[in-house]
């Protein structure tokens, strides 16, 4: 069983996984901690990389193609990414949306090191939309998908005004009824075959 956690920034897409790993047993994965790596070691903030990604497409290919070697040697992880979803599409796809100003205010508390520090929480929402939108556009042009298409994932939970625990809950039941579908859709094929 393979997770996949996408979803808009600020929605707690981060410690949603890593809690749903713990909970669950299973390797967590971050796609944004991997990039946002990447750009420390080049001695550069996430959106300098994500700058030089909108002419070279190197700057996302090393992680995508990461995670397609992920979803094809490994099983029973959770991975927490924008293209997550579509590099592992036979994964249990979680969308986790949020209120804009409400994300805001989450970045802002707890600021990443590869990202440039914000003064205020406008700020932290001017940047924050810019990003989202340049990778989406990005994420088109090079894949020909919409990471933040809902109707791509499984389950869409609004975290804005759930905890962490309340979201990991919600993850567990749908993925309980979700596998149960699926074991049924399997045995319905295997009878017909």
């Amino acid at each position: 069983m393979i997770i996949t956690v996408g979803g808009r920034s600020g929605a707690g897409k981060t410690s949603v996984a890593r809690k749903l790993s713990s909970e669950l047993g299973y390797k967590f994965y971050s796609m944004g901690d991997l990039r946002g790596k990447m750009a420390m070691e080049r001695g550069m903030t996430i959106d300098e990389l994500n700058e030089i990604g909108k002419k070279e497409i190197w700057t996302d290919k090393e992680v995508d193609e990461f995670q397609k070697k992920l979803g094809k040697q490994e099983n029973h992880f959770i991975i927490e990414g924008w293209l997550s979803f579509y590099f592992i599409p036979y994964s249990f796809k979680v969308f986790l949306d949020v209120n804009p100003e409400a994300a805001a205010k989450r970045i802002f508390k707890n600021q990443r090191p590869d990202e440039e520090a914000q003064k205020t929480i406008r700020g932290v929402l001017s940047m924050v939309r810019k990003r989202m939108a340049e990778s989406q556009k990005r994420y088109k042009r090079y894949y020909g998908v919409d990471c933040f298409c809902e109707e791509c994932y499984d389950l869409v939970i609004n975290t804005t005004n759930l905890t962490i625990s309340q979201v990991v809950d919600k993850i567990i039941t749908e993925l309980k009824i979700w596998k149960s579908k699926n074991k049924m859709r399997r045995q319905k094929r295997q009878k017909k075959s």
